[in-house]
């Protein structure tokens, strides 16, 4: 009866928590969608481009709100068990309060290591991914990233400004700089442009315009009736190197193999992996291999209700007080990151927070508890 009994709870945890999960995190998601619709519309992306980057960003949603949607689940579930009188068929079985909460704790260690899994080798990833798309994206759609009245930096090397823009495409007092070296540029005025293509070329066509050139210290200028402005040889401004949360975890600790002088072969080049990026490098391994180990403080916190009784005066501020303090580790959880510094040893004071919580909290079950069994 007593295994019926834990599975009972075991599905109710579980299901109540998927559920939540990932609701939210398509909630979250569509939001995000609309926002990213940017990359399509001013940076000129293609349409596949912008479903490939948003849908690769799922897990990293999934991952931020894993550990508050947990501790929500679990503290719902219990209040609900609670106030239906359904954990008094626990009591009235045998199950003692502190068997259930080493299950439990068992099935937060779970969860703790598949968030390990996610933030460790899903998300960076599916991340590194995302912005690929993005790397090796050429831009389709370049009437979309020209806005009236803004100075539009899309293209590398390319800033153009246009004063108007009517229904067919057509700009109106345009103004184009493009960088062709070291204090060198090229400056060009048109009182009319429009995007076409010859050859499957993107082509800024002008009319009636002046080119101002500036090379060596040397100024020349010549005017036109009609002017092709070619928009194949160019970059976007889009990052292309790897950014650290990026980096898979193993390249992450072999980078700090490299920087600490340990002896790899020369064929083991990294991105970003230098000693000047050495806090965000701990930062990130700070943020995928130690926070996840709150979460069995959080599942700890919310067994605090069980040190209590709906039939007591002071329950319903219990609730509360037991609530904020796991509002307060989810926050204090991802606060600490800004405390991680480039200092091995002074970050291990920050690793060890959570394992001290989750001993303290476990030290106070024991002895609440079994106070209360000899008590009886």
């Amino acid at each position: 009866m007593k295994k019926i009994l834990f599975q009972k709870l075991l599905i109710d945890y579980i299901s109540f928590f998927l559920i939540a999960l990932f609701s939210s995190s398509i909630i979250i998601w569509v939001f995000q969608a609309v926002n990213y619709l940017d990359i399509m519309i001013e940076d000129g992306r293609d349409y596949l481009v912008y479903i490939n980057y948003t849908l690769l960003n799922f897990p990293k949603i999934i991952s931020k709100l894993y550990p508050f949607v947990l501790f929500f689940s679990l503290y719902y579930v219990t209040i609900r068990y609670e106030t239906n009188n359904e954990l008094i068929i626990f009591w009235n079985f045998g199950v003692s309060k502190i068997q259930l909460i080493n299950f439990i704790l068992k099935f937060a260690f779970i969860l703790m290591i598949i968030q390990i899994i996610l933030s460790s080798f899903i998300v960076p990833k599916s991340q590194d991914l995302a912005r690929s798309f993005l790397r090796t994206s050429d831009i389709n759609f370049f009437e979309n990233f020209i806005k009236s009245q803004r100075f539009n930096d899309t293209i590398r090397g390319v800033t153009i400004y246009s004063e108007s823009k009517d229904a067919n495409g057509n700009m109106y007092n345009l103004y184009l700089k493009k960088e062709t070296g070291e204090n060198a540029f090229q400056l060009t005025y048109a009182k009319k442009g429009k995007f076409e293509e010859f050859n499957k070329i993107p082509v800024l066509v002008l009319y009636e315009g002046e080119t101002i050139t500036k090379k060596n210290n040397e100024i020349t200028n010549f005017s036109f009736s009609k002017s092709d402005f070619p928009l194949n040889n160019f970059e976007t401004n889009t990052i292309t190197f790897k950014k650290t949360q990026e980096l898979s975890s193993i390249n992450l600790f072999k980078c700090l193999m490299l920087i600490y002088g340990k002896n790899l072969s020369n064929n083991n080049y990294i991105e970003n992996c230098k000693k000047s990026n050495l806090k965000n490098i701990f930062k990130e391994i700070y943020k995928r291999l130690i926070i996840p180990f709150y979460i069995p403080v959080l599942a700890a916190i919310t067994f605090l209700l069980f040190l209590s009784s709906k039939e007591n005066t002071n329950y319903s501020k219990f609730k509360l007080y037991t609530f904020i303090l796991g509002l307060f580790f989810i926050i204090f959880s991802e606060t600490t990151i800004r405390l991680i510094s480039e200092t091995f040893y002074s970050n291990l004071l920050i690793v060890i927070i959570p394992y001290s919580v989750f001993i303290l909290l476990y030290l106070t079950f024991i002895k609440k508890l079994s106070f209360k069994i000899i008590s009886k």
